[in-house]
């Protein structure tokens, strides 16, 4: 019985727009006119990027969208862009590119989780920019992430609106003031990381394998290699009435099977090989056993036509004529066609070879598909397009087979399945991090364990709040300091008699007009006449600890600490143990403990412990860039108890 059901989920989406930066007032038809001429600018200028991507739902698409209340006329796309995450960053690549080749249009994303180039960039934020106030600040202009301030008070800026600006006055700004809205250069390298590679990332995100194919799909796929993601989306997200069209095959049969390449992308791939399915015996589509060389092919084969089956079937093949849009009868295809000749689209080829006449179908697909786009009534769906295709598309099934001696060799799918290196590699990767350096034995020899407490305190030297600690970004860039007087001063401020105060992060700055930045604490002087008592308090409060400290000295918790007396040499040590206990008996002041010897100890106890699995240590120091040799010493970590 099939156990894969379709869940109702709400598909991720990608929206972009793109605005005109306004110079001079125009008539509603002129600006439409002028936009939809940039958008065929566009879709011919990035055609030779577009038309061979492989999109896992729907492909990158601009059109004309008038003015609503305070949003101009614009140049508007949505893709949904499913499971491959990585579709929606290709766009973000486009789209940054656009506004470095139009340095006259401003662009605008975002997708169901709002603004996700922050959220990319969360770690690099000012504390001022939240959720809240977050709308219609960030934009792409000359090719460059641009986030609009915020007045840190009300008119402190005249060009500031005291709310979230409008998208109109966000233009102006842009406009007016295009090098004041730049976006801290870590938040622009944490986006910028993320879409490093493209253009030749895309050939790296595409896999061949081989598919034991009925020859109808194999020609299908020959002319339209993107529709491999509409079979492979029918397959994955296959429920019980789907199947039923596959009891019986009416459009792809069994005995056609032959073998070729096809180009999948590697989401695509991984969603096709990672299913458990078995068809049904009506079908008459046969396994070899799992010891075949060619069981791979044969299996990706077998799902494959399913899914194409199943689109199919959902389409009379009688359908209506006034969908087979006939794409050279458009006015624009002349000219696009010329703009792809003059961008070297065709790549030197010879007109009416094979090679060129395969180019010339997909940018006839693409235009049909993102240029010239039909209405959503008439427009074609794949299982009307793929019936369109066999209808049309003359193929030989004996010269297909001929070809299978001369198939491109696979490509390795080790890439599934990765070693916990990788994994850890990938992670780091993700989160913007650079990949740690292997130590040599020379180092775990040498090893500096100062920078272990040193990165401790910068942490605990950070502000938290209700929405958590801070962890210092770079610890190394900068040397650690601890000012008591300010710390004492916050602490009072916080829970001392200055509770009607605010204790957010929020606090104003004397020379600076706008929060553009990672604000530091400014903490305040206290009035003259609460001087005194809080110092008395202060005075109080220090006296409370000593005594606390005397009391748990000679206790087994105040043992288990290292002090600066035990590090000195032995024989110090001997001499002074007795002073230790007359001065415990009298009263006076106690060693000191040694703070980086015991954080350092006690870390490295609770990192031993995890037996090199995931836990708080190694987390809390991965973290913070610390990185430790592996343990070689096998000995027990517990300490020995004293009875």
């Amino acid at each position: 019985m099939e156990e894969n059901m379709k869940l109702a989920t709400v598909e991720d989406t990608v929206e972009y727009r793109l605005f005109l930066i306004p110079d001079e007032p125009r008539d509603p038809e002129e600006h439409k006119e002028i936009l939809q001429k940039y958008i065929e600018k566009i879709m011919t200028q990035f055609a030779p990027m577009l038309v061979p991507y492989i999109w896992q739902n729907q492909p990158f698409n601009l059109k004309y969208k008038p003015g609503k209340g305070d949003v101009p006329a614009h140049m508007f796309g949505m893709t949904k862009f499913g499971d491959n995450i990585e579709d929606e960053w290709f766009i973000v690549y486009i789209v940054k590119r656009i506004t470095k080749e139009f340095p006259e249009l401003v662009a605008r994303i975002e997708d169901n989780d709002g603004e996700f180039l922050l959220i990319e960039a969360a770690d690099f934020l000012p504390k001022w920019l939240d959720p809240d106030n977050s709308a219609n600040r960030v934009f792409f202009h000359h090719g460059e992430l641009c986030i609009i301030p915020a007045p840190k008070k009300p008119g402190a800026v005249p060009w500031l609106p005291t709310t979230p600006p409008t998208i109109s006055q966000a233009l102006n700004i842009i406009s007016t003031h295009p090098e004041k809205i730049l976006a801290s250069e870590s938040i622009r390298a944490a986006v910028n990381r993320r879409i490093r590679g493209y253009p030749e990332k895309i050939k790296a995100s595409l896999h061949q394998a081989h598919c034991f194919l009925p020859a109808g799909i194999a020609a299908v796929l020959k002319q339209r290699p993107r529709l491999v993601a509409a079979g492979v989306q029918a397959f994955y997200l296959r429920d019980p009435t789907d199947l039923r069209a596959c009891r019986v095959f009416k459009t792809f049969l069994p005995e056609t099977r032959i073998m070729t390449s096809v180009t999948f992308t590697k989401c695509l791939y991984a969603q096709l090989v990672q299913q458990r399915f078995v068809p049904d015996r009506r079908s008459c589509y046969r396994l070899p056993p799992p010891s075949h060389p060619q069981y791979r092919a044969h299996e990706l084969g077998m799902k494959l036509a399913h899914g194409f089956e199943i689109l199919c079937s959902k389409c009379s093949p009688h359908f209506s004529d006034s969908k087979k849009s006939h794409v050279i009868t458009s006015p624009l295809w002349a000219g696009f066609l010329e703009s792809l000749k003059k961008n070297d689209y065709f790549k030197g080829l010879i007109g009416g070879s094979a090679q060129y006449q395969e180019r010339l179908e997909m940018a006839k697909n693409y235009f049909q598909l993102c240029v010239n786009r039909p209405e959503s009534s008439l427009a074609m769906s794949p299982g009307e397009e793929i019936l369109t295709l066999l209808q049309t598309i003359p193929f030989d099934i004996e010269e297909l087979k001929k070809e299978e001696a001369n198939l491109p060799p696979e490509d390795d799918d080790q890439w599934l399945e990765l070693s916990p290196d990788q994994l850890d590699q990938l992670l780091q990767e993700a989160a913007g991090k650079k990949e740690p350096e292997p130590i040599s034995k020379g180092q775990k020899e040498n090893y500096d364990l100062t920078q272990v407490s040193e990165s401790m305190k910068a942490f605990i030297s950070k502000v938290s709040t209700h929405k958590g600690a801070e962890l210092p970004r770079e610890p190394s860039e900068a040397p650690i300091t601890f000012d008591a007087d300010s710390f004492f001063n916050y602490f009072d401020k916080v829970l001392g008699s200055r509770l009607h105060e605010s204790d957010s992060d929020d606090v104003d700055e004397e020379d600076s007009e706008c929060l553009d930045s990672d604000d530091d604490l400014d903490l305040e002087t206290q009035e003259p006449g609460e001087e005194a008592s809080i110092k008395g308090t202060l005075d109080d409060l220090k006296s409370y600890m000593a005594q606390m400290d005397q009391e748990l000295a000679h206790t087994s918790i105040g043992k288990s600490f290292t002090t600066q007396k035990q590090m000195e040499p032995l024989s110090q040590t001997t001499n002074n143990n007795s002073d230790e206990e007359d001065s415990g008996a009298g009263g006076s002041v106690m060693t000191p403990l040694d703070v980086d010897l015991n954080l350092v100890s006690n870390i490295l106890e609770s990192y031993s412990s995890q037996a090199g699995l995931a836990g708080p240590a190694s987390n809390l120091l991965q973290s913070m860039g610390v990185q430790l040799p592996d343990n070689t010493d096998h000995r027990p970590t517990s300490k020995p108890t004293k009875d």
